[in-house]
Formats: C-alpha cells, sequence, structure tokens
C-alpha cells in the first residue's frame, strides 16, 4: 500500500520540492502550510508519516506535536536549523521519531522516511496468525512488551511509546542486565546505516523514563553507565 506523508512548513519552495521528491518515490503527500491547519487534517485523517518544520507562525512545530501527541502516535520526522540544538532535543524529548537539520539532502530525508515506515510495520504489523519470529510478548519483572500489538505496559498500566522508543526499550530488556552501547541501540532502532548522533538515543532514553515515571514515580528499571551505555535492570 502506498505510504502517505504529510508536510507541514511556512515554506512554500520546501513543501514543493520535498512534495515533487517525494511524489517520484511513490509516495503520496499531503501538503500544510501552517500548525494551525495542519492539526485538524492530521488527527482527522491521519497519515502514515509527517514532516514538521519547527519555526512556523501561529503554532510552531514543537506546540504541533505536542497537541498531537496528544491524540495520536504517526510518526513525525522535525525539520531543524542548523543551530537549533535545543529544539532538537526538546522536539524529541515530547515525541518526535527523528529530525534532520537544514539544509538537507532530499536523498537522505526519504531514507529515514522509509526507515520509519520500515520500523512501523515491523512494529505494527498483526501477528495472531503469523507464527512470526519474536512476535511473543516480552516478560521482565513489571514490564510487559507485545511487539505484536505494538503494547507496553508497567505494573499492567499502558505506556504508550513511539515506534522507536520501543524498539530500543525492546533491546534493553531482551537482555536484562547486559550492557547495550549507543550504536547497539542506534543499529536496533535504525538499522538502515543512518547516521544519528548519541545524543538522539540519550533523547530516546530521557523519554521513555519520563513516560515510565507517569505511572510509577518510583521507576529505575533503564541505568546509565557512564562511558558505556544503557541496561535494562529486571526487578
Amino acid at each position: 500500500m502506498t505510504a502517505t506523508i504529510a508536510l507541514v512548513d511556512d515554506d512554500r519552495n520546501i513543501l514543493t520540492s520535498v512534495s515533487i521528491a517525494l511524489q517520484t518515490e511513490g509516495f503520496l503527500t499531503r501538503v500544510y502550510s501552517d500548525g494551525e491547519t495542519a492539526l485538524k487534517a492530521l488527527t482527522d485523517n491521519p497519515p502514515d508519516l509527517a514532516i514538521f518544520d519547527i519555526k512556523m507562525p501561529r503554532m510552531d512545530g514543537l506546540e504541533l506535536l505536542r497537541r498531537l501527541r496528544e491524540r495520536s502516535q504517526i510518526p513525525v520526522i522535525f525539520l531543524t536549523s542548523k543551530d537549533d540544538e535545543l529544539d532538537e532535543a526538546l522536539g524529541l524529548a515530547m515525541g518526535a521519531d527523528d529530525y534532520i537539520a537544514k539544509p538537507f539532502s532530499q536523498r537522505l530525508l526519504i531514507a529515514r522516511i522509509r526507515a520509519i515506515l520500515r520500523r512501523t510495520e515491523i512494529a505494527m504489523s498483526p501477528t495472531e496468525d503469523s507464527g512470526a519470529a519474536g512476535a511473543d510478548p516480552l516478560v521482565r519483572g513489571r514490564l510487559s512488551m507485545d511487539p505484536a500489538r505494538h503494547r507496553t505496559t508497567w505494573n499492567a498500566e499502558p505506556v504508550t511509546l513511539t515506534v522507536t522508543e520501543f524498539l530500543i526499550l525492546e533491546t534493553l530488556a531482551q537482555r536484562p542486565g547486559i550492557v547495550k552501547t549507543r550504536n547497539q541501540l542506534m543499529d536496533a532502532a535504525y538499522h538502515d546505516d543512518i547516521y544519528v548522533d548519541d545524543r538522539t538515543i540519550d533523547s530516546h532514553i530521557k523519554r521513555l523514563r519520563r513516560k515510565f515515571r507517569q505511572v510509577d514515580p518510583t521507576f529505575d528499571s533503564i541505568e546509565t553507565l557512564y562511558g558505556a551505555g544503557y541496561r535494562f535492570s529486571e526487578e
């Protein structure tokens, strides 16, 4: 099935050029020039993936993401300026799946889109009757992860994760007590030889902790080993 990509940017040149590039690659596109218009459309008729510029008038990309995450977990890629490191980190903390700095290569953007869509397809694919490897629920103490349904619970309380968060946590929880380097977590979450810096993985880990502490303020099962990486501690 052809994937639909929503583009939200107040720069019409970017909307036009990226839309043409995506259509050339076989994607369907919808374009929106401001966050307010996009929010209703993305909620009423969700695309398979959305790309937001951060700096837009009326409603910027961060506010758009915050409101969207109250209703939807569709994958989101942020477009940022080179100097917007704080915005990048904040966007990831709020639930973005990835970010790309302007000016950017359209080839890189398309590669990132395909990688996220593949991860989404793997995580969301129905498997009750498929017998696919790795489809069985993963239970580690109070953590339960169901890859077949992309569901996660802690103490039987649901925790809503993006595809990237789910894959990172699953990688840690598969081998409790074993340290996973940032590179190993990058490989698990991104696969396609796409460069992702350490800050991206750290931001995903911070967001995972924050989400679990919303249902359990004492959550401390994701441990940092400074200079080494992260590990999951099974209680």
